[in-house]
């Protein structure tokens, strides 16, 4: 969601950092700040989404002028299996036969055994991350270590999965629950040994900041020196909104979208949410309120902060590099957590929890659960599931494809069927299962997709039908590959495809026991689509752009089951 200034978001309350919550989530505007690559002030305004497109407490989508097609989209499918479940009675004396359920009970009580202990497994991140903190691993033995246990518990649920033969419900589920975890393991591991690289730096540059100050007379004279030296540009801004240094900003949630404006742009949008508020400018300020300092460490007599300001330029530059890299070893409130006191598995519980794949220190949390929201996802669940189950069982089980069938004819029948489910098997996992798991974990930011279905692309396709994988991605394979190892966009685009190609085909490979690399090729087939769906006309034309894409999603899945099932 992009801010503009002149915009002004219906308020319905304060938050306890200083946020405006809005119907369409929380807006946070921080204080003006210079950061070291420019010197013109700017503020923060950061917006964190809190309820999904389908949430019925969404006030954006009651509004919206197309919510009848939703209520119309549950109509018709639920009278459509009224139908078909009244014409199998007539002509067998049952509504279903009940072949999927037996394939869905097989060896339940394994499964449920086994999915417990891969959940319990991944406590080892833990002590492992624990001893990294202490300094006990360190270099390349972390990563190798970190892969190495990865990689086991990965293929040894695989092979599990293999020798108890399940069928491809119970190998679908067990194989892509095991890949999510394991991408919990590797971003909580990844997040803490980049802290603890971040705190070796840290001290580094505290070291070389304490030689330098030798040469001004010493760490205290440095400090009466900073201390001195205020910024000019500060009292033009007005000294109402600027704290005591350029870093003293504001905490925000994490997860949140962020864009930059003036600091002019920034302050007048500030005004127009207040007064949103309906609250007089007697009761408010135009300064964010200050971070609790209880919550706080007392700062250390050799905190060096203050010699940002310092008029001597190389020991400016190693205060602010190193204000820098503290700021990333705290959590942006409110409660303020500094790393390494993180690593409890109290923490590692609540992250697992949580509906997300990528490790924070701290995450924007609710004030309570409440029991009727948590009701209407469950019910919504089974209900759901039930229409699943019930499509599944009449129109797909029943018309797989062998190798004597029309292809052709094949692709017609399974197109619909399939569409369905998958918007079903959509519904089910992003709006009722994230949604229920967020409730109960206090998880407050609920964007776990994005309006996917007006993509145009399959490269926008890719950023929102899924977003808790789509930031998994985008940090630890597309960014670390850009950081990491220096290579170009379209590389790092390039492997971030071809790791995902991987492992749908895993997937794929474990749910059929067949390797056949169609999956696989047809991810990679997007990447051509993508560099043609930004030439200009095609780019320009969004009408085409999304008739091409629900083309495409409609054939793939058909197309996919008669591939793997019939050849």
């Amino acid at each position: 969601m992009a801010i503009e200034p002149t915009e002004t978001p219906e308020v319905t309350s304060r938050t306890p950092t200083g946020g405006f919550n809005t119907a369409e989530g929380t807006i946070h505007v921080s204080k003006p700040f210079r950061s070291r690559a420019s010197k013109r002030w700017r503020a923060l305004v950061t917006f964190t989404p809190r309820i999904s497109h389908f949430d019925i407490n969404n006030e954006r989508s009651g509004t919206n002028e197309f919510r009848g097609f939703f209520t119309l989209f549950w109509i018709s499918v639920f009278l459509f299996m009224v139908r078909t479940f009244v014409a199998t009675y007539e002509s067998s004396g049952s509504p279903l036969n009940f072949r999927f359920a037996a394939l869905l009970s097989k060896d339940a009580i394994t499964l449920a055994i086994s999915d417990a202990v891969l959940v319990c497994s991944t406590a080892i991140c833990v002590p492992f991350a624990k001893a990294v903190s202490k300094g006990w691993i360190r270099g390349w033995s972390v990563i190798i270590l970190q892969h190495t246990i990865q990689t086991a518990i990965l293929f040894t649920a695989i092979l599990w999965t293999l020798n108890r033969e399940w069928p491809w419900v119970q190998s679908g589920f067990f194989s892509l629950h095991a890949l999510v975890m394991i991408m919990k393991m590797h971003s909580y591991l990844s997040v803490n040994t980049y802290m603890q690289s971040n705190t070796d730096q840290s001290q580094t540059l505290l070291d070389q900041l304490r030689h330098e100050t030798e040469r001004v007379g010493g760490w205290e004279a440095a400090m009466e020196d900073a201390k001195s030296q205020k910024s000019p540009s500060a009292s033009a801004i007005g000294s109402s909104e600027i704290g005591a240094s350029p870093m003293d900003t504001p905490p925000v949630p994490v997860g949140a979208q962020g864009s930059y404006m003036d600091a002019g742009a920034a302050s007048e949008l500030r005004k127009r949410l207040l007064v949103a508020t309906a609250e007089t400018t007697k009761r408010e300020t135009l300064s964010d309120p200050e971070p609790d300092t209880k919550k706080l460490d007392v700062p250390s007599p050799m905190e060096p902060r203050p010699l940002v300001n310092h008029p001597d330029a190389t020991i400016s530059e190693l205060a602010s590099e190193y204000s820098d890299l503290q700021g990333e070893l705290r959590s942006p409130g409110p409660l303020y957590i500094v790393w390494p006191n993180n690593i409890t598995f109290k923490n590692f519980v609540v992250y697992m929890l949580i509906p997300t794949l990528v490790y924070e220190l701290e995450y924007p949390r609710t004030e309570r659960i409440r029991p009727l929201y948590v009701f209407e996802k469950t019910t919504a669940t089974f209900g759901t599931f039930a229409l699943l189950y019930s499509i599944t069982e009449t129109f797909i089980m029943s018309r797989l494809p062998t190798p004597d069938d029309s292809f052709l004819r094949s692709l017609l029948e399974l197109s619909l069927p399939f569409m369905i489910c998958y918007l079903l098997v959509f519904y089910i996992i992003f709006e009722c299962i994230c949604n229920g798991f967020a409730e109960l974990s206090y998880f407050s930011d609920r964007q776990f997709y994005e309006d996917w279905w007006n993509s145009t692309s399959w490269d926008e396709f890719s950023r929102k039908w899924n977003k808790p994988v789509h930031q998994f991605l985008l940090r630890h394979v597309y960014a670390s590959s850009l950081s990491n190892y220096g290579i170009s966009r379209w590389s790092a685009m390039f492997l971030t495809f071809l790791l995902s190609a991987c492992v749908h085909e895993l997937v794929m490979v474990v749910v059929t026991h067949k390797f056949r690399m169609y999956l696989f090729l047809l991810q990679l087939i997007q990447i051509p689509l993508i560099a043609m769906s930004r030439t200009p006309f095609i780019k320009g034309n969004k009408l085409l752009g999304n008739l091409v894409f629900w083309l495409g999603l409609y054939a793939g899945f058909p197309l996919l089951c008669v591939a793997y099932v019939a050849y």
